[in-house]
């Protein structure tokens, strides 16, 4: 279902202090590289993000393919969802691990890029979007002369059972509330309700690192799992210590990192989302699972032309924390 159905606009004073700069279309102002390896193939991986032109959308681009290389980062085309996010093209050629970066470009409200990848994964860097909001940073941002759309959600619509669920609300802007629970001491429960204004994504979300047991380290990579994994790009927990040698960047960085993870996942939706999301112990799976919901039912969605006033580099999407 394509996103140009429904439009609206916004009026002017909609919220205006939560939308400044935030209605254009932004992308980069020069092309940037990194190169790192792959969490889950283990592979070294050279990475650049390309400028793009207005309404390109997020597009990935296997440079080791060919023609044939081109994957749209899109709900649509999501194929798998265990221990990462990945997208295929009609080819079958595939992109995994993407969440971290399309976090980084949620936060940095870069809507049109091109992502250029000579692998199979996005390189894990530290496990988190930090890097990545750093080469946009570096590249710098410019605003492009059509505006941003948005997808208001009009109905809630919820999906998941009583132990896992993620569920989206009608609100004014977008924010995130977590809850996660595991049976260990050093998790134990966290919980973290955030509104996505400008404010603070950089220093409070972007930087929360991906996290795993040393228990499951030998099963993970006998299934082809986490062949990369290591201290450098991961939080390792074993019985109830954290076996990193710096520790923890924030005491709940777990679940930080949680709603780095779904705001990643979120923004497959091809536009940003003024809505209120809501999550218990939810992943990848449930996470695209609920944007599935939410387009196979035109009455909870419709897209809006965003109208607000735009201040220059007050674009970025930031957390402020509520409680």
């Amino acid at each position: 279902m394509p996103l140009s159905n429904d439009k609206n606009s916004i009026a002017e004073d909609y919220d205006g202090s939560l939308l400044r700069g935030f209605a254009q279309q932004k992308t980069l102002k020069e092309s940037v590289s990194c190169q790192g390896i792959g969490l889950h193939t283990g592979n070294q991986v050279k990475m650049t993000l390309h400028p793009a032109a207005a309404n390109t959308g997020i597009v990935f681009v296997r440079s080791d393919i060919g023609e044939d290389g081109y994957v749209d980062a899109s709900w649509r085309n999501v194929t798998e969802t265990k221990l990462a996010t990945t997208i295929s093209n009609e080819a079958g050629h595939h992109v995994s691990t993407i969440e971290h970066l399309m976090a980084g470009l949620a936060g940095c409200g870069i809507d049109n890029i091109l992502v250029e990848i000579n692998a199979p994964e996005v390189p894990v860097m530290d496990g988190s979007a930090e890097p990545f909001v750093s080469m946009i940073e570096s590249a710098g941002v410019i605003l492009q002369s059509v505006r941003r759309k948005a997808i208001m959600i009009n109905k809630p619509i919820k999906v998941g059972n009583k132990d896992s669920s993620i569920s989206l609300n009608p609100a004014s802007t977008f924010g995130v509330s977590f809850e996660i629970e595991f049976c260990n001491s050093t998790l134990a429960s966290q919980a973290l309700d955030m509104k996505l204004v400008n404010g603070t994504f950089k220093d409070e979300i972007a930087s929360a690192r991906t996290f795993g047991f040393a228990c499951q380290v030998d099963a993970l990579k006998k299934a082809g799992l986490a062949l990369g994994g290591s201290l450098d790009n991961a939080i390792v927990i074993e019985d109830d210590n954290v076996l990193n040698q710096d520790g923890l960047r924030y005491h709940n960085e777990f679940v930080r990192h949680k709603i780095l993870d779904c705001v990643g996942d979120l923004y497959l939706a091809g536009a940003p989302i003024i809505g209120q999301v809501d999550a218990v112990r939810s992943g990848h799976a449930l996470n695209h699972e609920l944007l599935c919901a939410l387009f196979s039912n035109t009455d909870t969605w419709s897209i809006s032309e965003l109208s607000a006033a735009v201040v220059p580099g007050t674009g970025n999407l930031f957390a402020e924390i509520t409680h």
